[in-house]
């Protein structure tokens, strides 16, 4: 299926093991949510929470039980532009690490299932993204092969509820689901709290600058080969 102008870019999932249970529906454009959402999610739509917010353009809200990772996730669907309303209940009692993995993939898959093709797209996007000290760079290839290479430096056991070595690991969720390419590099930074947050921000509006269409290229594969099929 090849997006046009009026398809909407968007999906919606659920994704239930003995780990964790999520549901989630995400717009790459913003604006209102597939039909096929599921239920369980009406009451977080335009609801109210540590991390979410309402406007003419997006809606976000985010509750993973893990509040550093619904921050990061808030800020990588707010400056990337989308729409995003996901919840998660997992096995919180043994550690994090089912969470936040299960809710990097759930999501990557969902941006998959929304992008539906990079014809007619940018395909490529890079940003830095500076938060007072830290300084990181994100760079994205909507290439249908998975790579990540991740390196922000952090220093911490934990942020909050989230283990720091479970940050890069979340981005190579993302990236191995979604069937993306993604560097990103904290260049420098004291605080991991500004550390980790600026290199979400710099991933998001990279990955805006590569979804977006280019105007005059509809329908064109932007790549040498013809095709970015697997």
């Amino acid at each position: 299926m090849s997006s046009t102008s009026s398809s909407p870019r968007w999906a919606a999932i659920a994704r239930d093991t003995n780990e964790t249970k999520i549901q989630l529906a995400l717009n790459l454009d913003g604006g209102s949510f597939p039909p096929e959402t599921d239920s369980r999610l009406s009451a977080a739509i335009g609801g109210e929470g540590h991390a979410s917010q309402s406007s003419k353009s997006q809606i976000i809200n985010i509750n993973t039980g893990i509040g550093f990772l619904d921050h990061m996730l808030h800020a990588l669907a707010k400056h990337a532009g989308w729409s995003l309303v996901l919840a998660c209940q997992g096995d919180l009692h043994i550690d994090d690490h089912h969470t936040a993995e299960d809710v990097c993939i759930a999501l990557g898959t969902a941006f998959a299932k929304a992008l539906t093709s990079v014809a007619g797209l940018a395909r490529f996007g890079y940003a830095y993204a500076p938060l007072d000290e830290a300084l990181s760079r994100a760079v994205v290839d909507l290439s249908n092969r998975p790579y990540s290479v991740v390196d922000l430096g952090l220093k911490r056991e934990k942020i909050g509820d989230l283990s720091c070595e479970m940050i890069p690991h979340t981005l190579q969720s993302f990236a191995q689901a979604a069937r993306i390419t993604l560097h990103v590099d904290c260049l420098r930074g004291q605080n991991d709290h500004h550390r980790a947050e600026s290199a979400f921000k710099a991933l998001a509006v990279a990955i805006r600058t590569a979804t977006s269409k280019v105007p005059g290229r509809e329908g064109e594969v932007p790549s040498t080969k013809g095709t970015l099929s697997a």
